[in-house]
């Protein structure tokens, strides 16, 4: 068997490891789920008749408008727990017994990475689904639908690397579960919430330049029909540039544990 056979086969053998973990300890995953979609109840509930009525229509504006932000801050929300898992396999001595096992070393990280971004996908599907009972109503084509997953794909690959890097660079389960969570705040200081021509000048080009907002943006122009312009381009070098950084720094971090 070659090498790159190997490194496949033990790869999927970290990546069931990871799925049966997810699912032996579920209130991780529903607490990581509930946080968005408590937000999104919020802000369409209370926040919503008044904040739609800004953007020219009522709630059912609104709930549209808000969902590419909720997403975005589901799958950042999920980060966390993926650093936290990293950290502790640092921390409880689970690492050092796979580096004196003859597996491949990358399996260990992939393993991880695709556990997680299979978990972050099911949760993104839940909260669309929750959005959908309560109003939101997107006019995509099948073809927009899939490209909207692919954008988010590629945007839950990029922060899962992220999140990876971070619980490595973690000395605790405890400093892992904060190390992500500004993650968490980027849609409100984006497009995610509110209009960016709504903000004052500084904050407005913070939001404007950020990472979310153009992933956002083009989130929201493939499923309501919003203007793109290159923010779909934009969105993509942002992603592929974070997971490559955060990959490099993950792979270089574990290494010289």
């Amino acid at each position: 068997m070659s090498t790159l056979a190997l490194a496949a086969r033990d790869s999927a053998t970290m990546t069931r490891r990871q799925l049966k973990r997810l699912l032996r300890y579920p209130s991780m995953t529903v607490q990581l789920v509930i946080t968005p979609v408590i937000i999104l109840l919020l802000f369409v509930y209370v926040f919503g008749g008044t904040l739609g009525n800004g953007l020219g229509g009522g709630r059912g504006t609104y709930v549209n408008y808000v969902v590419p932000g909720i997403l975005l801050m589901a799958a950042a929300t999920a980060a966390t727990g993926t650093a936290v898992m990293v950290a502790t396999d640092m921390t409880e001595g689970v690492i050092a017994r796979f580096r004196t096992m003859r597996i491949s070393r990358a399996s260990v990280l992939t393993g991880h990475v695709v556990g997680s971004v299979v978990q972050q996908l099911l949760s993104l599907a839940f909260v669309v689904g929750i959005a959908l009972a309560i109003g939101f109503r997107p006019d995509a084509t099948a073809v927009e639908w899939l490209a909207a997953a692919g954008m988010l794909t590629l945007f839950v690959v990029a922060v899962t690397w992220l999140a990876v890097a971070l619980g490595l660079r973690s000395p605790t389960p405890e400093a892992a579960s904060n190390a992500p969570m500004p993650l968490v705040f980027l849609p409100f200081l984006g497009s995610g919430f509110v209009p960016t021509d709504s903000m004052p000048a500084a904050l407005r080009w913070f939001a404007e330049y950020q990472p979310f907002t153009p992933i956002m943006e083009t989130v929201r122009g493939l499923l309501l029909g919003t203007p793109i312009g290159d923010s779909a381009a934009i969105a993509t070098a942002w992603c592929v540039g974070i997971g490559a950084v955060s990959y490099l720094w993950a792979k270089n971090t574990f290494n010289k544990a």
